[in-house]
């Protein structure tokens, strides 16, 4: 990573120019930064999906946004004229990119978006909040809300909870009357985890997850996994799941490939989910929730935007719990 002038970025007449004031981290960024299997990304690349700025441009025909409007950037982007994009599942479209990952992101002073996937940012809310949950909530809400129908009664196992997806989905889990189970890896980051609202904590270097699930409750297992951390968890996850249960699968932050006894999914009758990103209006749907105050961000903390690869080394130590955030 290199932190240097770049050109500014041209819009086009669908597009805006947004001045960021705050970029939250992924760890897409770092998977691209690795590279990733049968991907090609344009060198030289600029990262961050998920930002916050005012804007600094737009076509005069714009009728919905102005210079000078606090935005909140929607980091996934479809063709929006598919048969997909056209009924709300934009990210199944075929086309589906993410901002900072299939064009430049956030990790910049200025940054071109499509006009239709900037939102106004809420008021009470700081750039750097602003910037630090869309991508994580839009993905927890998907998966648990659209994809495994969380409910009330529905016991769920939150993995990582000090990651963003982690955090994110206990609050998205106990908006729905869900009781939640979270694992973290120290005794601050699971106080943490409980003071989002979650039932029950377990440390997963200290205890057995699955045993901890088990006695928790009483040998039932659990409705729901949220799983995003893939080889090493994926096998216990599996094994956690009550009859009927749902595990849903966003990421596989430390492994692919993995090991199923098939034996578990069809005796058990359990349902696997792919979960990737959220469509346009389920995103909406998360602001609304903030805007009410049922949802809050989480901020670990704020790196200057030429620090950016030491923020990148902090997310890789899993040394945080919510969202590293750039400040532009």
């Amino acid at each position: 990573m290199q932190y240097e002038e770049a050109p500014d970025p041209a819009p086009n007449a669908d597009e805006a120019l947004v001045r960021v004031k705050a970029c939250a981290l992924n760890h897409l960024d770092i998977w691209v930064r690795d590279g990733l299997p049968n991907v090609e990304i344009t060198m030289p690349h600029i990262s961050g999906s998920d930002m916050a700025g005012v804007v600094e441009w737009v076509p005069l025909e714009e009728k919905e946004l102005r210079k000078g409007d606090e935005v909140i950037v929607n980091p996934g982007m479809g063709c929006e004229r598919c048969d997909r994009c056209l009924s709300g599942k934009d990210n199944q479209c075929r086309y589906f990119t993410i901002i900072g990952y299939g064009i430049d992101g956030g990790y910049a002073e200025l940054v071109k978006v499509r006009r239709t996937h900037l939102i106004k940012k809420p008021e009470r809310m700081t750039f750097e909040e602003a910037a630090s949950f869309p991508l994580v909530f839009e993905t927890a809400y998907h998966m648990l809300v659209t994809k495994a129908r969380v409910g009330p009664g529905d016991i769920v196992l939150v993995l990582a909870a000090n990651s963003g997806v982690g955090s994110a989905a206990i609050q998205v889990a106990k908006l729905h009357g869900a009781e939640v189970i979270a694992t973290a890896g120290d005794e601050e980051k699971l106080k943490r985890a409980s003071a989002l609202g979650a039932d029950h904590t377990v440390d997963h270097y200290k205890q057995d997850v699955l045993a901890e699930v088990k006695r928790i409750t009483e040998k039932r297992g659990v409705d729901i996994v949220v799983e995003h951390v893939g080889k090493a968890t994926w096998e216990r996850s599996v094994k956690a799941l009550a009859k009927g249960g749902r595990l849903v699968l966003c990421g596989a932050t430390t492994g692919s490939e993995v090991p199923t006894d098939l034996r578990y999914v069809f005796n058990r009758e359990l349902t696997i989910y792919g979960s990737y990103m959220a469509g346009m209006g389920e995103l909406l749907e998360v602001v609304k929730l903030f805007k009410a105050g049922k949802l809050k961000p989480v901020v670990d903390s704020v790196f200057p935007l030429a620090e950016a690869a030491e923020a990148q080394k902090k997310m890789e130590s899993s040394k945080h719990f919510g969202k590293i955030v750039l400040k532009v």
